[in-house]
């Protein structure tokens, strides 16, 4: 194995010193040439654990293993075999060329001038920013600095990739660009990629493999197409002819249904014949639309977090 991260705990203690745990023994592996989709809602501990596996904070429990080198035990080692693009972090300095960052970070891990030119030239060549190697980051369009922080991150020849929110905000032309340089650095260079994003289409678009973390813990992983499959024919859209009223509303919820506006909503039945109990739930509402759906990412993510959710409610109920 590539990666392998292994019962990662976090803890912070907030203002009125009391023990949060924002990580909660998490545990996963990659091989190299393939792609981790690392899923959760804001606060899951998402940003936390790939901190940790960057080095960038330090476990309470737990190590992060890279070809063989403990974050934990041989930093140094580990981390020439990590490259990383984090959302919010200084990737790029804007007054410098993409040659100048290149030689800055290069020289960080120990790799010389000569060879970080060198390489620097080749990854923009690939990318077809050849001609910007004298610009300043900060005359470059935000596709093209995102696509140079890539060529920064990958400037050491790393084995593992970490790539938080790679295309967000960027037009479709720079996403489908670092999407094609995202899979040819996997499937061809065999790089291992741990992506993290909110865009459940990009990760579909990208990832061998899916986790979804929710309050700390791991609530779902596995092969995208399994888990895909897992679901398939178990979502069902509803269109309503009239916004229901707030007792029907509530019971839908109580069954799963997660509404997308007024008059609809979305719901994965276990049993298939449970729809029937839901259509008597809906009487007297005028059903416009009833349409089986098939399964993606982005149903998932809603279902899996709305589940975890509803049982952490449970659970704050039986314990208060």
């Amino acid at each position: 194995m590539l990666l392998e991260v292994d019962g990662l705990v976090k803890r912070y203690k907030t203002k009125d010193r009391k023990v949060v745990e924002a990580v909660k023994g998490i545990g996963f592996s990659l091989e190299a040439g393939r792609i981790l989709a690392f899923l959760g809602p804001n606060g899951a501990g998402k940003t936390t654990t790939i901190k940790m596996i960057a080095g960038l904070i330090n476990p309470d429990e737990g190590d992060v293993t890279v070809n063989g080198y403990s974050v934990s035990g041989k930093p140094k080692e580990a981390l020439r075999e990590i490259g990383a693009v984090l959302e919010g972090s200084r990737n790029l300095y804007w007054r410098l060329t993409p040659l100048e960052n290149f030689e800055y970070w290069a020289g960080i891990r120990g790799v010389s001038r000569k060879v970080a030119r060198e390489r620097g030239r080749e990854l923009m060549s690939e990318l077809g920013l050849e001609n910007k190697l004298g610009s300043t980051v900060q005359q470059l369009s935000r596709g093209m600095q995102q696509q140079v922080a890539i060529c920064a991150a990958l400037i050491h020849t790393p084995s593992l990739l970490l790539l938080d929110e790679p295309t967000l905000g960027l037009d479709l032309d720079a996403s489908d660009r670092i999407q094609e340089y995202v899979l040819k650095l996997a499937h061809e260079r065999g790089v291992g990629i741990v992506l993290t994003t909110h865009q459940m289409e990009i990760a579909q678009a990208l990832a061998d493999y899916v986790s979804i973390i929710q309050s700390g813990t791991l609530t779902l992983e596995g092969l995208k197409s399994e888990v895909l499959e897992r679901y398939a024919g178990r979502s069902y859209l509803f269109e309503l002819g009239a916004v229901a009223s707030v007792e029907v509303r509530r019971k839908v919820e109580a069954r799963g249904g997660v509404w997308s506006s007024k008059v609809e909503f979305r719901v994965v039945l276990d049993d298939p014949t449970d729809i029937y109990d839901l259509m008597r739930v809906l009487e007297p509402t005028a059903i416009v639309k009833m349409v089986r759906e098939t399964a993606d990412l982005a149903m998932i993510f809603r279902e899996h977090t709305r589940m975890a959710s509803a049982s952490e409610e449970a659970l704050r109920g039986v314990t208060s």
